[in-house]
């Protein structure tokens, strides 16, 4: 299994997971052409790719998605909420509705050899999901766009050998910034998204001998700082009863322009 964050953060968000064989792209809300230099880089072309996975609706998940379809012909996959979110959308009214498959939380899709296991969250879009993705007994996990976590979340999670996983704000830094208060309380709220503080108590929960990687994504760029969403996270694993030391860990910070590191499992 590879894994790669082409880009993720409030602006655009991209993932690419694969083997040999299979090839899944999570999101497409960069632009085409960013798209596929990334693939390039993995020597990958579009019509390489076997489908593509949504999370929601939201523009910095789904921007790409009309000139990508334009030029290629991979079915994509999303919750029915989220299916009729986009077709509702004007810019999206182009794209063939036989191109969308629903999926259910909780029930598997199998594409050639890897198992997709999409999971509830909570999010203030219409049926937003996150993934797992089985190759083998290799388990890589998607999990951003949550503003809180649960129990279940924490059991989708766990066995997870490489996971991106939301660190989207420092709450002083958003509470003392120039976003308007109904904004801020949106961010804050149960369906809004994770601090750097409630991502690393998250993570703290799913730790386990074998993760590979570990990418901190979907950073706000106006409300976090990647060294301070680091720092942050290691910090409440130390205070946790994780018995982990950060610096034995594979901690990245997702870059929300550059490709991340390759990981391969």
């Amino acid at each position: 299994m590879r894994f790669e964050s082409i880009a993720s953060g409030s602006s655009g968000n991209c993932i690419y997971i694969g083997s040999d064989t299979t090839h899944l792209l999570m999101d497409v809300g960069i632009s085409r052409k960013r798209t596929v230099e990334a693939l390039r880089d993995l020597d990958l072309e579009l019509r390489d790719i076997d489908g593509i996975f949504l999370t929601h609706e939201h523009s910095d998940h789904i921007a790409g998605l009309p000139m990508i379809c334009k030029k290629s012909e991979m079915p994509i996959y999303a919750t029915r909420g989220t299916i009729d979110a986009i077709q509702r959308m004007p810019k999206f009214a182009d794209i063939d509705p036989a191109r969308f498959i629903p999926i259910r939380s909780d029930e598997k899709i199998t594409i050639k050899d890897m198992q997709i296991d999409p999971m509830r969250i909570s999010h203030d879009a219409a049926e937003p999901v996150g993934y797992r993705v089985m190759y083998g007994h290799k388990k890589a996990c998607v999990c951003t766009d949550l503003g809180c976590y649960t129990d279940y979340t924490v059991e989708c999670l766990k066995n997870a050998d490489v996971v991106l996983l939301e660190s989207n704000h420092d709450v002083n830094m958003l509470q003392v910034g120039r976003y308007p208060y109904p904004l801020k309380r949106r961010i804050l709220g149960d369906r809004g998204h994770l601090s750097n503080v409630s991502s690393g108590q998250l993570l703290s929960r799913i730790l386990n001998d074998h993760m590979k990687g570990i990418f901190l994504g979907h950073l706000s760029q106006e409300n976090n700082l990647p060294e301070l969403a680091f720092e942050t996270v290691r910090v409440e694993i130390i205070s946790s009863e994780a018995d982990y030391s950060p610096e034995d860990l594979p901690i990245y910070v997702a870059d929300r322009k550059r490709p991340s590191a390759l990981i391969e499992i």
